[in-house]
């Protein structure tokens, strides 16, 4: 029991042993101009910075995030002293840009790409959310915060993909429940209300855990997944394919037939695939199987669980038409 406090007592004053805290990461964002003109530009390691912007910044781009809308481009004032994510245990966070500090803590975790975290307080925006060393814990955007473990993996990765297993899911009653299945994915087992208790044999404990690992996962890669479905147990079998919506890009589904949409439900993106259903941009969908829809959720949960045919109505120009998609 001694040896336990004598360790966590260690891990205690190494944890607050950065100078100056929270000031001090004010200080650091000035000096690293790392929010310029309300853009995030976050001076990263290998002379890099990573930025959050809705709009195409005008630099020389390395890599860009589609689903984030995260940019890695070249730091040219090479700031010595870059920001480093996190990996260590975090015993307090603060939202910080060049005039105020926020403490609090991470009250909701991200899941997946499209429900970023929340925090205990409300947020300025654009800020960089920090321990007391001035590591990265997450970015601040107008639509919650990117957690640390997406900014590493997009630092760290050659090519932006995601993985996906043709499921969307949610925390209810401390348990992970799958809350749309996609119907077009081949050989996708899982239905709607089915509770996923394992993955690859690691116990499920909340919904933004399970995303990163499938998220993360290799495209093609293959899983083990142990569900409830009613009262009975079971283990499916599932092959990773390319994740094709999420965050920024509409995530209706529908994508995996090569249709994308905007916020407002008109179409944005037509795909070869897609072309045999006849639709031009900027037809609005209306109704799925009978049902008005207004929102990318509201697709979701309208789509049949299973191989059968929806109908969708479309309107182009107050003129109203069905396609059949299966």
């Amino acid at each position: 029991m001694f040896r336990l406090f004598l360790v966590l007592n260690i891990l205690l004053i190494n944890l607050f042993a950065c100078k100056g805290g929270f000031d001090s990461c004010k200080l650091k964002i000035i000096d690293s101009n790392s929010i310029n003109n309300q853009q995030l530009q976050v001076a990263v390691q290998n002379n890099q910075r990573l930025i959050f912007s809705k709009t195409t910044p005008n630099v020389k781009i390395l890599k860009y995030d589609p689903f984030l809308h995260l940019y890695l481009v070249k730091d040219t004032k090479k700031f010595k002293h870059p920001f480093r994510i996190n990996n260590r245990l975090t015993l307090g966070t603060a939202a910080v840009d060049t005039r105020m500090i926020i403490e609090g803590k991470i009250t909701t975790r991200q899941i997946g790409l499209n429900s970023l975290a929340k925090y205990s307080e409300p947020l300025f925006v654009p800020s960089v959310l920090v321990n007391s060393c001035c590591a990265l814990e997450g970015i601040v955007t107008p639509e919650g915060i990117i957690e640390k473990e997406y900014i590493d993996r997009f630092l760290k990765i050659k090519k932006v993909s995601y993985s996906d297993i043709g499921i969307r899911v949610k925390d209810e009653n401390k348990l992970v429940i799958v809350k749309a299945s996609n119907p077009f994915m081949d050989n996708n087992p899982f239905k709607k209300d089915d509770c996923i208790l394992e993955f690859d044999s690691k116990k499920v404990n909340n919904s933004a855990e399970l995303m990163r690992w499938i998220l993360f996962s290799k495209i093609g890669s293959k899983h083990k997944v142990k569900i409830k479905r009613n009262k009975k147990i079971m283990i499916v079998n599932v092959i990773s394919q390319k994740r094709n919506g999420g965050g920024y890009v509409s995530d209706t589904f529908l994508e995996f037939l090569g249709l994308s949409f905007d916020k407002t439900l008109h179409v944005i993106k037509i795909a070869k695939k897609a072309q045999i259903y006849q639709l031009t941009l900027g037809d609005k969908l209306m109704q799925i199987n009978g049902e008005k829809i207004k929102t990318e959720q509201d697709i979701l949960e309208k789509l049949k669980n299973t191989k059968e045919s929806s109908n969708l109505l479309f309107e182009r120009r107050n003129f109203q038409f069905f396609i059949t998609v299966n």
